[in-house]
């Protein structure tokens, strides 16, 4: 509602049906006047915003103590009496993931530099040998032997230090003597041996491990670091493609009970999201409660959390579907072994 004045003309602006209450009753529309001031612009933006925050936790409420209430009693009817799925998973998600990216850092620390090398310490090492090499080093030899071998993208290297009395025949690097080990990462032949094989959809998978591979051979923990990355930062994308393909899934598991439309089972799937946002969320706080103060009974409600999660889909399913235990259970199993497959 615009709180505006009503209009002391009857004929609605829409459709020109003429109005007997404050809306029109063919369209909808309110018959109200449509020129307003600044000041009735932000009366009405501020109503909005108490409004949503009202059916918000008016919502939340039931949503988190009463598992699939919420969305059988808006499914049956009372919609007014809830935010709209939608709405709120939107709401929700964004308030989740704004969260999740400021608090949550993915840190892989490598190892130590003396073991295996890194691509770029491998890169500062070679231009170290090849300096030598112009400068005309006496050990011309030595010395392309470990440039070679540096630049072979096919050998893992590493460098250990050097007894002091043979440091006249070491790599010098960074005011250190060095020794060069290198032997052929067996893992790339196996792969050029896998992909010689096998049919169109294997070649072109062993194709695209073996680039990973590469590009990520002496930094597995960055490897690891990045694709995480990738992945954290496409969740929201998965996860809102997810949503269809899980409501999908329930609809195949329940197919025998007519009364439930596709639509049914997307609006229980948006409140089963939007509670797994939240008690996510309720992770993270005790999660950082738990680094600060590190006390025991923070593992315990974390732990409780976890049960809790898993019970809800359970309890939610088994009320809005109203079936008995043992099915429930049968296709919980079998939502859970589905939904993570997909």
């Amino acid at each position: 509602m615009s709180h505006q004045p009503e209009r002391t003309e009857k004929d609605c602006l829409n459709c020109g049906v003429i109005v007997e209450g404050r809306f029109c009753q063919n369209c909808g529309q309110e018959n109200s006047i449509t020129k307003q001031s600044a000041g009735a612009l932000i009366k009405h933006f501020i109503y909005d915003i108490f409004h949503f925050d009202g059916k918000f936790f008016d919502t939340l409420k039931p949503l988190l103590v009463k598992p699939g209430f919420v969305p059988a009693a808006y499914t049956g009817g009372k919609r007014l009496s809830y935010l709209d799925p939608i709405r709120m998973y939107l709401f929700t998600s964004a308030v989740f993931f704004i969260i999740f990216f400021s608090v949550k850092k993915l840190d892989f620390q490598d190892s130590d530099f003396g073991s295996r090398l890194t691509p770029a310490e491998r890169a500062a090492i070679a231009m170290e040998v090849n300096a030598r090499l112009l400068r005309g080093d006496s050990d011309s030899l030595r010395l392309k032997a470990q440039l070679n071998t540096l630049l072979d993208s096919t050998r893992m290297v590493t460098i250990e230090d050097l007894e002091p009395k043979a440091a006249d025949s070491a790599l010098l690097f960074r005011g250190k003597a060095y020794t060069i080990n290198s032997k052929i990462d067996s893992t790339l032949l196996e792969d050029d041996e896998k992909n010689a094989s096998g049919n169109w959809f294997q070649r072109k998978m062993m194709n695209r491990i073996r680039t990973v591979k590469k590009k990520f051979a002496s930094e597995k923990g960055q490897g690891i670091a990045t694709l995480l990355e990738k992945f954290v930062q496409r969740a929201p994308y998965i996860l809102f493609v997810s949503l269809p393909v899980f409501a999908l899934i329930l609809k195949l598991l329940y197919i025998r009970r007519r009364q439930f439309f596709y639509s049914d089972h997307l609006v229980f799937t948006l409140y089963h999201y939007i509670f797994s946002f939240l008690i996510l969320l309720m992770m993270f706080g005790v999660g950082a409660l738990n680094n600060w103060l590190d006390w025991a009974i923070f593992d315990w409600l974390l732990f409780f959390l976890v049960v809790a999660a898993v019970l809800y889909l359970y309890k939610g399913m088994r009320r809005f579907y109203g079936q008995g235990r043992g099915k429930t259970l049968v296709k919980f199993f079998l939502l859970n072994v589905l939904g993570f497959v997909s």
